[in-house]
């Protein structure tokens, strides 16, 4: 079993160009491979997968943990280097966009999750560093930062 991520964007730009050695970017061209492609709101989509080629090597809070928030890595919690450059990666993407004025989501889900097993937040990137940035398993973020336009 493995995690999925998902973004989409209004923004045109090919972020397979973005890709590196620990994310990589891949245009959904099929949207009913994954039932919980239907829940992003933009019209560019992407699979977001990491070294692994699934999106598992990123930092991930289990259902059960997302208590915890965002936070940056604590000893008592071991993550590996990996996950935690891949995720700084896909942070640094995310704020591109969001800088740029374009919109983005992401759904963080794990293998046969359905669409309603996935609960929707809104996130600010003003509020959360990319150091203590992660995703939720079997969550949306509806992503934002100060300068996005609101009501999108």
């Amino acid at each position: 079993m493995c995690y999925g991520v998902y973004i989409s964007t209004d923004s045109r730009e090919d972020l397979s160009l973005r890709n590196s050695d620990l994310v990589r970017f891949e245009k959904v061209t099929d949207p009913l491979s994954d039932p919980c492609i239907a829940l992003l709101d933009h019209p560019f989509q992407w699979y977001v997968g990491s070294k692994s080629s699934c999106s598992c090597t990123f930092r991930h809070l289990h259902p059960s943990s997302i208590e915890l928030g965002f936070s940056e890595p604590v000893d008592w919690y071991k993550e590996e280097q990996d996950e935690l450059d891949a995720t700084k990666e896909l942070y640094a993407v995310l704020d591109s966009l969001l800088t740029s004025d374009h919109q983005a989501d992401l759904v963080d889900r794990w293998e046969g999750s359905a669409p309603e097993d996935i609960t929707t937040i809104d996130v600010s990137l003003d509020d959360v560093s990319p150091a203590a940035f992660r995703m939720f398993e079997d969550h949306k973020f509806r992503m934002r930062k100060e300068n996005t336009p609101q009501g999108h």
